[in-house]
């Protein structure tokens, strides 16, 4: 179904009369049309994509399932829609609206602009589960991911900058065939590896450092996410044991996790493997996140999530132990929720790697 009428379907008769969407990613999940600017309204029989010049052309040429305006006057515009389509009220995105904007709706809108309309949780669940036109890019996403783990294995050795090694991955990446990237590169070694979302920095990599890489390609909107620690040369009993209790850990829940589970139980069981093990308050994140038009989506394994995973849902699972002013493991995979079990997209070995 298309999705503008899923919303149609699932939202009306709701709070509001029209609906009213500016958020660059829901613009393009119901449109699959990508800008930095345009305005959707969308009534019970009909819809309209309002968009700037710069846009125009592309959108009448792409964007099928609504009518596209060229951009004047705008809340004219929508004034003149609304009021040929007798609009009293219009929802907004309570997510994404900030009080300026809803100030300026206020003041330019003739319909009464309702908050708390639902709008936002209603996209959100939208975009809980996947299409198959969806699950297709992010695995070509994450197969560029891959790619680029595999050969940035042959650029390490001692001497390289953690920024370096961001660079080369993030070139690689690009080289493959990449859009973009989905959100900074991790790259970190040596101590700077007990930090989660440690930043690159000009430190060189030694002979028994841990390397931590955590990165993912963009493709046609869609985000893949992957982290894999490696050593380099001879590493210590510590580390090898730290490795072996988060890739056990990511197992326990790669074995469990299917559809009908609860998000919670999912997170549990890898947490209490690892606390168990020794390391109870060094794994401080939650055990994954949904991935797609956004690098981080709900639902999400953690404590905090009861949601129940369904089939078509993709989410990381990410299990790390961190030991400050010491070293740090995570690995990271990405897979697709199934009736019975997974599809894992991230097929770059978990083997301890020393290099």
């Amino acid at each position: 179904m298309d999705r503008i009428e899923e919303l149609k379907r699932l939202y009306f008769p709701g709070k509001s009369d029209a609906l009213l969407i500016t958020a660059p990613v829901n613009r393009r999940y119901l449109l699959d049309f990508p800008s930095s600017a345009g305005t959707l309204l969308i009534l019970p029989e009909s819809q309209y994509f309002i968009i700037d010049f710069r846009y125009f052309e592309k959108a009448r040429e792409v964007v099928k399932n609504c009518t596209v305006l060229l951009q004047d006057q705008l809340y004219h515009q929508i004034n003149e829609i609304f009021s040929q389509n007798h609009v009293r009220t219009v929802g907004l995105e309570d997510h994404s609206v900030t009080l300026h904007a809803l100030a300026v709706y206020r003041e330019k809108l003739s319909a009464v602009p309702v908050e708390g309309s639902g709008l936002s949780e209603l996209l959100e669940e939208m975009r809980y589960t996947k299409s198959d036109e969806e699950l297709a890019r992010l695995e070509k996403a994450q197969q560029i991911t891959d790619q680029a783990f595999t050969e940035i294995l042959s650029y390490l050795r001692p001497g390289i900058s953690e920024k370096e090694i961001a660079l080369e991955l993030e070139y690689r990446m690009k080289r493959l065939g990449a859009d973009g990237l989905s959100f900074d590169t991790i790259a970190v070694a040596g101590k700077n590896s007990s930090l989660p979302h440690g930043v690159p920095s000009d430190y060189r990599v030694q002979n028994g450092d841990f390397i931590t890489m955590d990165f993912g390609a963009l493709l046609d909107g869609y985000h893949a996410d992957m982290t894999r620690t490696v050593a380099l040369g001879e590493i210590s009993a510590e580390q090898k044991k730290v490795y072996h209790t988060v890739r056990e850990a990511q197992q326990i829940a790669l074995d469990m996790i299917k559809a009908g589970l609860c998000c919670y139980d999912i997170d549990k069981a890898a947490r209490d493997f690892i606390y168990s093990s020794g390391y109870e308050g060094c794994f401080g994140h939650g055990l994954g996140h949904s991935v797609g038009l956004e690098i981080h989506e709900e639902p999400r394994f953690s404590p905090a999530c009861h949601t129940i995973l369904q089939e078509g849902m993709v989410l990381s699972v990410e299990p790390g132990v961190y030991l400050p002013g010491k070293f740090g493991v995570r690995i990271e995979d990405l897979v697709i929720i199934e009736k019975d079990g997974i599809r894992d997209l991230t097929k770059s070995r978990k083997d301890l790697i020393c290099l």
